[in-house]
């Protein structure tokens, strides 16, 4: 198990942590620069903000959340340093808002690590609460995990360490404090974690400045541009905003690209197309690459859910705008082709081999529900409670869950994310998964009704862990709960 004493043990590799902690610990002084049928459709219907609503679309140009740069590399360990403060920053042209932030950046910098290769990340609190950071997707030791009420308090700095012994993925990085997660996610603080496996440079696919990552969210502002948070406010945030800006344009050549999509609203699910229903090719979801290619028209993202295709923009006139549209807000990207160039890049037939899961030996179902007489959000009948350990798990094991979305009343959407493991979609709702799903994910939607089965294995490391619904308004209100991995 990988731990801070682990880290420290060789020399030079202490050399390099003491200078994460000392700069940690400047930074931690300031010194561093650096319901009804509508709340069931969590479709965002309602009145879009007067400030939004006068915002000009596809005036803004798309920005790529920027690479964090390691302080220190040693053996295979790569050392970062991370702030989280408040910052002003433009999100709707010609204002300014104040949003919660990694290292002042609104979505916070992109993290690209490699696969087995150990990342110690140096995280300091500049703000007056406590915060969580969850690596959405990691298998992570528990002390990093980013459990709900394990927080790093305000003026204070810790370690978390992630190995990133895992498949090449898009996951991604996110509070998790409990009762504040919905509001620190919703304003701000969350950005790309991105797992990368070298051995993937055979299969060519688009990389470098033409692997782009997009992070989709909603939002709502007031008329003098602040953010408006209200709890399960699933219909007034009708600004959907896209790497931090509302309805921008992103210039392209007329060649293939790697488009990474993650869902990082706290509601609304995404439901999108491109052009006149253009084919594009889903490569990847939430674990890593896909077996083979799937041709797809549309494809639909849950909070908190991923999905990598490749977009063929030479498909296109040099001069051409395509839309990318959501099914309820329009138009939400514009790609502007505008030169044309070489591409050698390709989409091979056979992406990859999914691993295989040993034989289950153990089985349990999870009902998620709302009560309406107390407005708490429920798994199986409990609400969340960080002293009580509702599954307990031997390490290693392999388990399949039958999760049920019970909410049939009212018509609530809910979706299903456990920390530390990935999983394979055995079935829903008894028939085999759709293409997009028979990868390996960590987050599955689970609509009004629906019976989904997952089968994981849970390991390697010890501790507690939680899974939860990740319409984290939901789990805000306790629709999560605990799990220990025993020996």
């Amino acid at each position: 198990m990988v731990s801070r004493r682990n880290v420290m043990k060789a020399g030079a590799t202490a050399g390099a942590a003491a200078l994460v902690t000392t700069t940690a610990a400047a930074a931690a002084r300031g010194s561093t620069p650096s319901a009804t049928p509508a709340h069931g459709a969590h479709t965002g219907h309602g009145k879009t903000a007067h400030v939004a609503a006068a915002t000009a679309p596809f005036a803004v140009r798309m920005p790529i959340p920027p690479v964090q740069q390691p302080i220190a590399s040693v053996a295979n360990t790569d050392f970062y340093v991370v702030s989280t403060r408040k910052a002003q920053v433009e999100i709707l042209p010609g204002t300014r808002t104040e949003v919660l932030t990694y290292d002042g950046l609104f979505p916070g910098p992109t993290f690209r690590v490699k696969t087995g290769r150990l990342a110690v990340i140096a995280h300091s609190n500049h703000l007056d609460m406590p915060t969580a950071v969850h690596v959405h997707g990691g298998h992570t030791p528990s002390s990093s995990d980013g459990f709900p009420t394990d927080v790093l308090d305000p003026g204070k700095s810790r370690l978390y360490s992630y190995p990133n012994k895992q498949r090449a993925a898009t996951l991604w990085y996110h509070d998790h404090a409990h009762h504040m997660e919905a509001e620190h996610v919703f304003r701000g603080l969350a950005g790309f974690y991105l797992i990368d496996d070298p051995a993937q440079a055979e299969l060519r696919l688009p990389s470098g400045n033409h692997d782009i990552p997009i992070m989709l969210r909603d939002a709502r502002f007031a008329d003098d541009a602040s953010l408006v948070f209200e709890h399960d406010d699933f219909q007034f945030r009708n600004t959907i905003l896209v790497n931090g800006k509302p309805q921008p344009y992103f210039p392209v050549a007329a060649r293939k690209y790697r488009l990474r999509f993650a869902n990082a609203s706290n509601l609304r699910t995404f439901t999108l197309r491109l052009g006149n229903d253009a084919e594009v090719a889903q490569i990847a979801s939430d674990g890593g690459l896909l077996a083979r290619p799937t041709p797809i028209r549309s494809w639909s993202l849950t909070p908190g859910e991923r999905i990598e295709i490749v977009v063929d923009f030479g498909a296109f006139p040099v001069g051409s705008q395509i839309f990318l549209d959501d099914a309820v807000a329009g138009p939400v990207l514009r790609f502007d082709v505008n030169r044309a160039t070489a591409d050698t890049s390709r989409v091979p037939d056979r992406l990859s081999t999914i691993p295989a899961l040993p034989a289950a030996t153990k089985e349990r179902a999870f009902t998620l529900n709302f009560n309406p007489s107390t407005g708490q959000f429920l798994i199986n009948g409990q609400q969340f409670d960080a002293g009580r350990v509702d599954t307990e798990i031997k390490r290693n094991t392999t388990e399949v869950w039958t999760v049920t979305n019970g909410d049939t009343l009212f018509g609530i959407p809910h979706n299903f994310h456990p920390h530390l493991v990935q999983f394979r979609v055995l079935d829903r709702n008894g028939q085999p998964p759709a293409p997009g799903e028979a990868g390996v994910k960590d987050t599955i939607a689970v609509g009004p009704g629906e019976t989904v089965r997952l089968q994981a294995t849970f390991g390697p490391y010890l501790g507690r862990y939680v899974y939860h619904c990740h319409m984290i308004d939901h789990s805000a209100s306790g629709m999560m709960a605990q799990m220990k991995i025993v020996p």
